[in-house]
């Protein structure tokens, strides 16, 4: 089960379509069954676009495992929304990619740590910070 410290965020992706339904499916089934607590919300991106104040809070509460889409992308949805997500604290899961039962296991490992391999959605210099690549978060699309 994940350490008692770390909050498991689980995105269903709801209005993107972009996950593969039997990814999302797995995951959440997984989950349910582990007994563990997780938050489920519906839409990331959408929450983003309302500026949902509980972005808020699961950037500044204790370590989180997001399991979502590009780890970019989330990155980014926080940060347009006002509350970017510290490096150090958190762990993105692409369920765009990854299998559902990869990313279960990310999020449900025993010791609370959902790291899997490198992110590639870094630039170059190692640099995922979407205010540092020039993405200011007033919505036309990241210019530079």
């Amino acid at each position: 089960m994940a350490a008692p410290n770390l909050n498991l965020v689980y995105c269903r992706c709801a209005y993107a379509r972009v996950v593969p339904r039997q990814v999302k499916d797995g995951v959440l089934e997984a989950l349910s069954a582990s007994g563990v607590d997780f938050d489920a919300v519906p839409d990331l991106c959408e929450m983003s676009a309302r500026r949902d104040p509980r972005l808020a809070e699961i950037a500044g509460g204790k370590a989180v495992t997001i399991a979502a889409c590009y780890p970019r992308a989330v990155r980014w949805l926080f940060s347009s929304a006002g509350s970017p997500l510290d490096q150090e604290r958190v762990t993105i899961l692409n369920m765009r990619e990854e299998t559902a039962e990869a990313v279960a296991a990310s999020m449900l490992a025993p010791d609370g740590d959902g790291a899997t391999a490198a992110d590639p959605d870094t630039d170059a210099a190692g640099d995922s910070d979407p205010q540092a690549n020039g993405y200011t978060g007033d919505g036309d699309g990241g210019e530079r």
